[in-house]
Formats: C-alpha cells, structure tokens, sequence
C-alpha cells in the first residue's frame, strides 16, 4: 500500500547547460562572466608578477595587474526548465592545457575577441573548430579599439559564414545575455539542422 500525498509533484528539474567563454589573455573573460551571472561568480584570478612578464605577452593590455589561473564560473537561470553554467577559460598560452578539461559536457561556446589583437582569437577559434564544438564569435568592444565590420572580423578570423558575430560590452549585463541568447539560438538552429528540420 502506497502511503501519503499520492497527488503527482509539481516540482520541475531544471536542465542544466554547460558553455564556455574562450579567447586571448585579457579580453575580457572575467568580465563576461561577472556581468552576467546571477550568483558572485568563482573566480581563480592571481596578480600578475615580475616572473610572468618573461611569459606573459601584455601588448596591449599593459595595464592589467591580475590574470585568471584555472578558470571563471557562474550561473545564469534562463528559465525554470533551464539553468546555464558559464565557465570562462584561462587565456595565457601556458593554461592552455585546461581547456580540454573544461571543455568536457560543455553545449557551445563564446570566443571573445579584441580588434586590438585579433590574432589572439585564432587559439580559440581552431580549439573549438578542431572539437566539433558549436561556437559564435563576440566582438569586445573596447573604447580604444579600431572597430570593424562584421565581415571584415568573419574574414580577419576566417570563419565559416554560418558562425555568428556579435558586437558587445562585457562589462555590461544585458550586451553579455545577449551574446549568451545568440549562441543559444545557434545551438537550437544547428540542433534542428541535424534533425532534418526547417521549422
């Protein structure tokens, strides 16, 4: 005999989505990640030493003072039935080695990108592309930097044309949700295109 309330629970699991924020030291990983999540994010950021210069490339981001060792984490609830977990990777070459760890479970991700040294963009992009994983390009836009057309950041980077570009401000919260929704519609898109779907 079944005891107790037998009425059906009206408690929703929510899903739980893994996506990762990529791209070059200091283009403004960390700030993404802060900026959009709804909880104090975890954060693995260490002060930049003598040692590291040796290193560490700071051209063009002379003045930064901390770097992110491990990794940036924070959560966003989309919905109800949806909750998304942001991951933001290192950027210097020399952690590189965690993204294959990071990467592990994770839906799409972000490549931040800096006009002011694009080429640091190539890492993640070729990262990304080599794994099969779904990914869109966001343009931080830095009151210093030369702006340009999305067609000239899809060729500086040579993507493929069905790889979205957003411009941005990662230090503003609804520029970063954004990005966040676009890669979101990618996803779905590129879901239903493997489905056979047009709808």
């Amino acid at each position: 005999m079944v005891s107790g309330n037998s009425e059906p629970s009206s408690e929703v699991t929510a899903a739980a989505v893994k996506v990762l924020i990529a791209g070059g030291f200091g283009v403004g990983k960390t700030t993404m990640v802060g900026a959009v999540s709804e909880v104090a994010p975890l954060r693995t950021e260490e002060v930049l030493s003598e040692r590291s210069e040796a290193v560490d490339d700071l051209s063009g981001v002379e003045a930064k003072t901390t770097t992110t060792v491990a990794l940036d984490f924070g959560r966003i609830t989309i919905s109800p039935e949806l909750i998304l977990y942001v991951f933001g990777t290192p950027g210097q070459e020399r952690f590189w080695f965690l993204w294959d760890e990071l990467v592990r479970g994770a839906l799409g991700a972000i490549v931040l990108a800096d006009t002011r040294r694009m080429d640091n963009s190539f890492a993640a992009v070729d990262f990304f592309e080599s794994r099969g994983v779904n990914f869109v390009v966001a343009v931080n836009c830095f009151d210093d930097a030369p702006v340009y057309t999305e067609a000239e950041v899809r060729d500086a980077l040579d993507l493929d044309p069905a790889v979205p570009i957003r411009l941005c401000d990662a230090r503003d919260r609804a520029s970063s949700k954004a990005v966040l929704l676009t890669l979101l519609e990618h996803l779905m898109a590129q879901a239903r295109a493997q489905l056979g779907l047009t709808v």
